[in-house]
């Protein structure tokens, strides 16, 4: 059938069978006109900003419409969204004048990405882009470099990323805007974000969620978001679920979550409308903050929130080829798609742009007029300048870590360990570290974190800790953008979490990761402190919750990540945790995932030891290795905590059974190592790799995550037909945590026979054994199996540390 056909512009909701509750809960405010002059002065930087826009869309050539158009000025590809530029375009005007009248500190952050011509015209007018980009300058050769090199590879993208001054938000995939505005204000007591969302991106799930963030915001030590949604009624070919509600639908739902609800929607009188709702939300920010500052802080405040109405396309093309433009989702992208080739729609864009009077907007020399100066804030005021946004990283005090070890040859919990490190370290630094936890900070055994800060969960009478460094909601993805706009902002954060639930943000973390990539590679930002993930309640452990329970594959969504930025450690016990936990905090500009267990395991590492493994990333275990490890017939590599205890009792058992076949021992805590030279900073180069891992000897991996991820890791390798993989394979359920070692073969057992079957094609004693010695570990397996499904536990022994004499 055919699709829907929208016979009139801008098509009002439905009108809803809620009782008339807009009097009660509607702020309804007395409006106080604008002089004159600001309204002269927004009005045409909303028009210079659009016109520049729209010209960026369509033009590379004749960018101050000198003359007529003709087929030659148009680009040959049309690349850019055109619908939400006017919305974006016309907050920003009224963000620069309040930002200058009242001496404001704020970010914009922006959820529709894709209206970047609107974003990088106002920041060419406030001259933004010449401090960043002087080909970019207020003059008539920077802005035909604006407009003719825009989403080409010569230019800027078509979507806001790190090259955009004043982003902190990759402006791709949606949902995430308003997580992240909210974790750029904690701890940031004088800055205000002004962050719009698009009412298609507020169908997203993260989106739903981010608006009760309000109430993870003590106003006491944070700043303020002021969040728009921005209803222009219309996705890219559908009307929005926020466009088909009406007022009082969308005042009793934000009113809800905890919002006061101002609807902005005078279309004939904007500025005055926008302006007084402005200041309205502004002075209601400063009276919470000003009650939590002055000792007697509101339990649950409401917070300021703008609805804004505003066409789609607003002032662009009205009607053409019998379709509505403007109010309508055909405004979304590129309004005249073949304008470079179709008469009447070059004829339509002469028009459109000539509305906007070039001529009254910019001199002779290509600057904008001095009406439009007049909103403008001063450098250090101006959004695409603040320092927030791209240089304002402090590291952190770090205490020796040291001094939180544990005894060698003791049994240690590592999140325990580490939890003690991170609770000295939030004392030491009160204002810049954050633990962002999706309810697990408990049943990760962090909870020692807690001993001399709280949760900061203001809505609650027990977990609003004044200055609590703490943040746990059951939202991933919530926890995701807070430690973004934290991280982007100048702070650090952490993101502790169960294994298998942090795939749940594999996309935001990617799309971060390119945010990060493009700010490495853009000259005028700084370096930021990194991301930092803990990856517990690993699969190997969670025998309890099941086979949903299971699942490393955020691994593989790291090491998929550029070089330059993934960094993988699998510590294997509680002090190497403790060095590397130390190591990420003081590291920049990485994505750091760290993966360990949470349940006490042996220390195996003296703190010197621990710290010397760990810089290597790989070494040699000689206490567990035949005579040091040297002229092995086999080495045995152990990757991860439970693992990597397999291999030192596969060790200890072949010792015992087959003492004439000698093993070398490697655990690898530094994932990276093992890939191809060059391949990774951290990457051996082939001499080291030989040097450690033999050159010739048969090398069997007991790895925590998937085997896919080895091999991929170690795909150019030479001599890779001597290497076997073991690792997670999708086996599992509720059971005991030794029948997760055997139903994915990665058992004590299974590496002793590899070991064994290894060892043979080098030693022939060993091969001639071999037979015997692999059938009493298949009894040993299939013994192991029917105890623990009479018994419905492990063997007694199972995780006794076994001796090497």
């Amino acid at each position: 059938m055919p699709g829907e056909v929208i016979d009139r512009p801008n098509p009002p909701a439905q009108p809803s069978h809620l009782p008339d509750l807009l009097d009660q809960l509607h702020v309804q405010l007395q409006q106080t006109a604008l002089d004159q002059d600001a309204c002269d002065a927004l009005f045409k930087f909303r028009r210079a900003a659009s016109y520049i826009a729209a010209a960026m869309i369509f033009l590379q050539d004749n960018v101050m419409l000198k003359r007529d158009l003709t087929p030659a000025d148009i680009k040959p590809r049309l690349l850019g969204h055109w619908g939400t530029c006017p919305g974006l375009i016309l907050v920003y005007s009224h963000l620069n004048y309040i930002i200058k009248k009242y001496d404001l500190d704020m970010l914009y952050v922006v959820g529709p990405g894709h209206g970047a011509p609107g974003i990088l015209a106002s920041l060419w007018i406030e001259g933004s882009l010449e401090k960043f980009y002087p080909h970019y300058g207020r003059n008539v050769d920077g802005l035909r470099n604006l407009v003719s090199r825009f989403s080409t590879s010569a230019g800027l993208p078509s979507h806001i990323n790190a090259e955009t001054p004043g982003a902190i938000h990759e402006g791709g995939e949606l949902g995430y805007a308003l997580a992240v505005s909210f974790g750029a204000v904690m701890d940031n007591p004088d800055l205000i974000v002004t962050c719009v969302v698009g009412d298609g991106e507020a169908e997203t799930g993260p989106t739903a969620t981010a608006w009760h963030a309000i109430k993870y915001i003590d106003p006491a030590e944070s700043g303020a978001v002021l969040p728009i949604l921005h209803v222009n009624g219309f996705k890219i070919s559908e009307r929005t679920i926020f466009g088909c509600m009406d007022n009082k639908e969308l005042v009793c739902l934000f009113t809800g979550y905890g919002y006061q609800v101002r609807v902005v929607e005078d279309l004939h009188d904007i500025d005055t409308d926008l302006h007084n709702s402005m200041l309205w939300a502004i002075s209601e920010i400063r009276r919470i903050q000003k009650a939590a500052r002055s000792g007697q802080p509101i339990m649950k405040p409401r917070w300021p929130m703008l609805v804004m109405r505003t066409p789609k396309g607003w002032s662009g093309p009205k009607q053409l080829h019998g379709q509505y433009i403007e109010g309508s989702f055909h405004s979304h992208q590129v309004p005249l798609p073949n304008a470079k080739t179709d008469g009447e729609e070059l004829l339509a864009l002469q028009k459109w742009l000539s509305s906007y009077r070039p001529g009254e907007l910019f001199t002779a020399a290509g600057d904008v007029v001095d009406d439009i100066k007049s909103i403008i804030p001063s450098d250090n005021k101006k959004l695409g300048q603040r320092p927030e946004s791209y240089k304002n990283y402090t590291a952190l005090d770090l205490p020796d870590w040291r001094q939180f070890c544990a005894e060698k040859g003791e049994q240690q919990s590592a999140m325990k360990t580490i939890g003690k490190f991170i609770d000295r370290v939030m004392v030491q630094n009160p204002h810049s570290l954050r633990l962002f936890s999706p309810d697990e900070l408990e049943s990760n055994k962090l909870s020692d974190v807690l001993e001399h800060t709280g949760r900061n969960f203001q809505w609650d009478e027990f977990s609003n800790a004044r200055g609590g460094r703490v943040i746990e909601v059951l939202s991933e993805h919530l926890c995701q953008g807070f430690i973004q706009g934290y991280t982007l902002t100048g702070r650090v954060g952490i993101f502790p979490s169960y294994e298998s639930f942090l795939g749940i943000v594999h996309t935001m973390m990617v799309q971060y990761a390119k945010l990060m990539k493009m700010a490495k590679e853009t000259s005028w930002h700084h370096d930021v402190s990194s991301i930092n993930y803990i990856e517990t309640s690993t699969w190997a452990r969670q025998e309890h919750n099941g086979f949903s329970h299971q699942n490393p594959s955020f691994i593989g969504a790291v090491l998929n990540l550029k070089p330059e930025a993934a960094r993988v450690y699998l510590p294997p016990d509680a002090n190497t945790f403790l060095t590397t936990v130390h190591h990420c905090l003081k590291s920049k500009n990485y994505v750091n995932l760290m993966v360990g267990s949470k349940q006490p395991t042996p220390v195996y590492l003296s703190p010197s030891q621990a710290e010397r493994h760990c810089r290597a990333g790989a070494s040699v275990w000689n206490f567990c290795s035949t005579e040091d490890g040297i002229r092995p017939d086999v080495v045995l590599v152990g990757i991860g905590v439970e693992v990597m205890f397999e291999v030192i009792y596969a060790a200890a058992i072949l010792r015992k059974r087959c003492p004439e076949l000698r093993v070398r021992v490697i655990n690898v805590t530094d994932l990276l190592v093992l890939g191809t030279e060059g391949a990774h900073p951290h990457a051996l180069r082939d001499e080291a790799f030989d040097n450690l891992f033999t050159p010739d000897r048969p090398i069997h991996f007991n790895y925590h995550g998937y085997p896919s991820e080895l091999k991929n890791l170690l795909f150019h390798r030479p001599h890779l037909d001597r290497v076997t993989i073991n690792g997670y394979i999708e086996e599992g359920s509720t059971t005991t945590p030794f029948n997760m070692m055997l139903a994915n073969e990665v058992s004590r057992f299974h590496v002793a026979k590899m070991a064994i079957m290894g060892a043979a094609k080098w030693n022939e004693k060993v091969q001639v054994r071999q037979h015997e010695l692999c059938s009493e570990l298949n009894h040993n397996i299939a013994e192991t199996q029917k105890y623990i499904v009479e018994k419905r536990k492990d063997p007694d022994d199972t995780y006794t540390m076994p001796a090497f004499d």
